[in-house]
């Protein structure tokens, strides 16, 4: 895991930072599945951490798959149709699918290019701020692929179908400013300020409950993908839990009392 992900804590936020800046952050190779998996259960194994944020090192959040493999056709990029099927099925899917079921809020400070797969990676975040520098591309189409990731059924519920259809059919990589515009982005700030900002709006997020916290985001990704009948059902179960925790007894405490609320997990 050390030679792709970089893991920093500081109190309940956790940082990863993919640490491939020479091949700016490409992503695919064997193994790449298995240390986002470990890094991603070990943070959902730990009640104390509230928040996660996923960078890139170096002036890329990530290119995307490794093009010189893809010619080369070796790595994870290798083999017969069949192999390369269980490639993407346990490697690639690995690290979407780890994201994607991370507990705790998920925030992409993205320092740069995110293309490809790497934008992909980006939409799996819960909130995006981006740098100026960085720009937003789904380029398979232009290498003769489709998205292997599962970005052709995250891109439209994060952007739309229409903007979804644009940016699949054509190719075009957009801008730090057309992204937010488009929703791909929550904000843009400077490239100076965006680890401060980031790591501000994490601050203010880790300051929540944790189990509350971790069930809302639950709630949010089940309600993309479930009836409103049933969405009711799943929140009036996890309210009745909330409600006997000592966050809640706390939380009323303090507005009652008009102090800040410390919430320990309980």
């Amino acid at each position: 895991m050390a030679d792709l992900l970089t893991v920093t804590r500081d109190g309940p936020i956790v940082t990863l930072t993919i640490n491939r800046p020479d091949a700016m952050n490409a992503l695919g190779s064997p193994g790449d599945g298995a240390a986002f998996e470990a890094a991603c259960g070990a943070i959902n194994a730990d009640i104390g951490v509230r928040c996660a944020i996923l960078t890139g090192a170096g002036r890329a959040f990530s290119a995307g798959g490794n093009v010189k493999a893809m010619q080369e056709r070796g790595g994870a990029f290798g083999g017969s149709p069949a192999e390369l099927r269980e490639s993407y099925r346990g490697n690639i899917h690995r690290i979407v699918r780890s994201l994607y079921f991370l507990e705790v809020p998920l925030i992409a400070a993205v320092n740069g290019p995110a293309i490809g797969l790497g934008c992909d990676v980006a939409c799996m975040a819960d909130i995006r701020i981006a740098s100026e520098t960085a720009k937003f591309g789904v380029t398979f189409l232009k290498l003769g692929l489709i998205p292997g990731d599962g970005g052709a059924w995250l891109l439209p519920r994060t952007i739309g179908m229409s903007r979804a259809s644009e940016l699949l059919f054509t190719g075009d990589v957009v801008d730090a400013q057309t992204a937010e515009r488009w929703g791909l982005a929550s904000r843009v700030v400077s490239a100076d300020e965006l680890a401060a900002e980031t790591h501000a709006l994490a601050l203010k997020i880790a300051a929540q409950p944790p189990q509350a916290l971790r069930l809302a985001k639950t709630l949010l990704r089940q309600g993309q993908n479930t009836t409103y009948d049933t969405l009711l059902e799943l929140s009036a179960a996890g309210q009745a839990l909330m409600h006997h925790t000592r966050d809640h007894a706390e939380g009323v405490a303090a507005l009652i009392e008009k102090r800040p609320a410390q919430f320990t997990g309980e």
